[in-house]
């Protein structure tokens, strides 16, 4: 038994180290929501800011947009053209799939520097992408609103995930050192 952990030491470390990285940062999340709804802003601060930011992108790529509050809602709504097209939930907010992110990037961690730059720039680049994510969905699903659940169910979390595991190929293809196998070749 002891001779299979120490076969199998760096996978069970990269599991151990994923769940209780995960399960932390998790935590912390479920109290900052459970703080937000105490707080004025509904459902959370940082979902209210995903939509405002999502509103913010199609304002400025040329289209009429609003976002509002309403009491008792764990959602903001998201106007465009004058249609209410979209809610924006806790879920949208991409801060679970940045958690996710996160716990791979520490369970594979490289030097602290090159680690938490990575995560900060990694994280960075999940929430701008789920900002144009929200603001694309929101145009496609007023010209296609029949394509709801290819562009909500399939298309988007495609690009979103999709992304995040292209940063986690970048991450262990560039900046995680593997040991090498130094042994002198064996002449024939």
């Amino acid at each position: 038994m002891l001779n299979l952990f120490k076969t199998y030491k760096l996978v069970i470390r990269f599991i151990l180290t994923f769940l209780v990285s995960y399960f932390v940062m998790s935590l912390g999340y479920k109290l900052y929501l459970d703080y937000s709804k105490t707080t004025t802003f509904q459902p959370d601060y940082i979902t209210y800011y995903v939509a405002k930011q999502s509103q913010e992108f199609l304002s400025v790529i040329g289209y009429n947009a609003k976002i509002e509050l309403h009491e008792g809602e764990a959602w903001v709504r998201l106007f465009f053209n004058g249609d209410y097209i979209v809610r924006i939930i806790e879920g949208c907010n991409a801060i679970s799939v940045i958690i996710l992110f996160v716990a791979f990037i520490v369970s594979f961690a490289s030097t602290l520097k090159n680690t938490l730059l990575f995560i900060a720039a990694g994280s960075v680049i999940i929430y701008i992408a789920n900002v144009l994510r929200i603001g694309l969905l929101t145009i496609g699903l007023y010209y296609y609103p029949n394509l709801e659940h290819i562009l909500h169910g399939v298309v988007f979390p495609l690009i979103i995930y999709g992304m995040v595991f292209m940063l986690w190929v970048i991450w262990m293809n560039y900046f995680v050192k593997r040991k090498k196998n130094h042994a002198p070749a064996k002449a024939l």
